[in-house]
This record gives C-alpha cells, sequence and structure tokens, in this order.
C-alpha cells in the first residue's frame, strides 16, 4: 500500500514539475514569430509636440545576429546595437540632419501585448516613442488569375481576395459568365476555403471550394451536386510584390530608401502608405499625397520593372529623383530581410 502512495507522489511531483516548466516557456516573450521583435513596427515620435511617423524594421543577418532600420521619409538608416531580451529593447540610431550633417540618438524601452514604447534621447533631449506592430496581410489576399478544367474546355476567371482592418476575408469571383456571390472566406494554415452561389442564364447551383497556397500558386477543387473541378491560381502581380531596396539620385545627393508591396498591391514607400500600387506590362506606377503638419504635396512614381530590377523616377513639387531598385530574396522566415 504505501508502495503505490509513493508512484502515486512520484508522478504527481513530476506532474506539477512539467506544469511549471510549461507555464515558465510561455510566460517567456517568444524570440521570433508574432510575439517576438522581428518584423515591422509602426512607430511615432513626439518632437517637441509634433508628431513624425516611421517604420522600425527588425531581422536576422546571415549569422544570426539582430539587425534592425530606421524608415522614414529622408530615407533608411541602419540600426547600430540592436539588443532585445525579456521584453527590453535598445538600439542605436545613427541619421542626417536637415543639413546633411550626422546625429546620433538612443533609445531605450519595452515590447508589450504588440505595443513598443520607450525614450529616444540625444543631445537635443528627450522624445517619446510609441508603436505597434504591422499587421501582416494574410497569404491568400490578392488577385488570382483562375485556370478551371471541366473536361475539355477550361475557364480563366479571377478570383480577388480582400482583408479588412481586423482581419475579416471576403471575395469576388470575376468571370464573364454568369454571377458568382463568395461568402464564408477563411484562411487558416495555409488552406483557404469559401461557398459560392453561381447563376448562368437559367441555371443556379452552389458549390464549395478547397485549396491551398504555396508561394504564389493556390491549388484546389471545387465541389457540388453537379461534380468535382480542379482549380489552379497564379498570384497576379507575384513578380512586384515584396520588399525593395531602393537607390534614390538627386542633385542633392543619393540616400537609401525602402518600397514594399503588399499581396492586394498597396504599398508603403518609407513610412508612406500607398493605396495602390500599378502594374502593366512591366509599367510601374502609383500616386500619393505626403503631408508635413498642415503642409500637403503629390509625390508619383514611374518606371519599369525587369526581372529583380526597378527603375523609374520619382517626381514631387520640389523636382525628380532617379530610383534604381533590387527586390529582396527572401532567406528567413523571421520578419523582413533587408
Amino acid at each position: 500500500m504505501k508502495q503505490v502512495t509513493s508512484h502515486k507522489a512520484v508522478w504527481f511531483i513530476t506532474l506539477l514539475v512539467l506544469l511549471m516548466l510549461l507555464a515558465e516557456v510561455s510566460a517567456q516573450p517568444s524570440r521570433s514569430g508574432r510575439g517576438g521583435l522581428y518584423g515591422d513596427w509602426q512607430v511615432k515620435v513626439d518632437f517637441e509636440g509634433r508628431q513624425t511617423e516611421s517604420i522600425l524594421s527588425f531581422s536576422r543577418d546571415e549569422e544570426g545576429n539582430q539587425t534592425g532600420y530606421w524608415i522614414g521619409f529622408r530615407g533608411l538608416s541602419e540600426l547600430k546595437d540592436v539588443k532585445y531580451e525579456e521584453g527590453q529593447l535598445s538600439f542605436v540610431r545613427v541619421g542626417q540632419n536637415r543639413e546633411g550633417q550626422s546625429t546620433t540618438s538612443n533609445f531605450t524601452g519595452t515590447i508589450k501585448d504588440e505595443k513598443l514604447s520607450g525614450t529616444l534621447s540625444s543631445d537635443r533631449g528627450e522624445y517619446k516613442l510609441e508603436g505597434e506592430r504591422s499587421k501582416r496581410i494574410p497569404r491568400a489576399v490578392g488577385s488570382w488569375e483562375m485556370k478551371l478544367k471541366m473536361g475539355e474546355r477550361e475557364f480563366t476567371p479571377t478570383l480577388v481576395v480582400n482583408a479588412d482592418k481586423e482581419g475579416k476575408l471576403t471575395a469576388e469571383w470575376q468571370s464573364q459568365r454568369g454571377e458568382h456571390e463568395i461568402t464564408d472566406v477563411e484562411y487558416e494554415r495555409g488552406n483557404l476555403t469559401f461557398k459560392r452561389k453561381s447563376k448562368v442564364q437559367d441555371r443556379q447551383w452552389e458549390s464549395t471550394f478547397e485549396g491551398s497556397v504555396q508561394r504564389d500558386t493556390l491549388s484546389g477543387v471545387i465541389k457540388s451536386e453537379r461534380g468535382e473541378i480542379t482549380a489552379e491560381g497564379k498570384r497576379i502581380g507575384a513578380c512586384l510584390i515584396g520588399t525593395w531596396n531602393l537607390e534614390v539620385t538627386s542633385e542633392r545627393g543619393s540616400r537609401k530608401q525602402r518600397l514594399k508591396v503588399n499581396r492586394d498591391m498597396s504599398g508603403m514607400y518609407g513610412a508612406i502608405p500607398i493605396k495602390k500600387v500599378n502594374l502593366e506590362d512591366n509599367k510601374v506606377s502609383f500616386k500619393t499625397v505626403v503631408e508635413f503638419g498642415e503642409r500637403k504635396f503629390e509625390m508619383s512614381f514611374e518606371g519599369k520593372l525587369e526581372e529583380s530590377k526597378l527603375t523609374g523616377e520619382l517626381t514631387t513639387s520640389r523636382g525628380s529623383q532617379k530610383v534604381t531598385g533590387a527586390k529582396v530574396i527572401r532567406t528567413s522566415r523571421r520578419g523582413d530581410t533587408m
């Protein structure tokens, strides 16, 4: 009897230790993925009542060292001495002021619940910095050029998947044949599903789609009472979607900048949002409005895409600048590599 009681005590203690270890692991900040440092953070700095918006982008280099970039309207600058441990973040930013002089500032702060906050200090004073992690766009979002095979016949509709600010998905089925309504769009762990109601002339039917997204391809099956149809899709604009490192040159010299094109063809030029980046016959263009306090001015870009190279001209009221860029090839799943 005592031996049975002893075994029960050992099992109880072992279970208790395992639960404590699991709780400890869960409480630690994640060093990768959505709970850690890596990725883009949209931040605001309060300079004596005047707010400026920038992006902090963190990743790792090939040796595994933590790296970061400060991305703003005036360009991109590398962060030095990036340190992140147990929710505490620090780095040194080396930039330039309007006169072209080098400036150094130090940041110390914390990351908690997807929020970043702290103090940026330099010889000009201390400034409050606050931000939050940029929301990821689900891989299923975007426009897909579909191919449906029905016996010897082939149809090429377009599937457009959108996400709202809360991440809820909706979709449109654009086809020259009939009317189609899509509902119950779900995307989880690489799998896309939805329901579809179709009407072609006097015929009506319902169907379901189940498929998987692998990089820039969508493969699945449409099922209905009429049978099964194989559906294959290719992402429209895949050659442009992604992160571009830019070199912007004018009479004042050159500077580095970043262009990020999202899966829904929205984008960010530096920290400036772009509603739509256009791509047609390898020609790239976009327009946006830049605000500085009460001042506003338009900015437009026209360029050409060749393989993984982008060349063009950026135009504002202050003149034009030559732009050359190279697409970033991802070597890691941890955030954006610069």
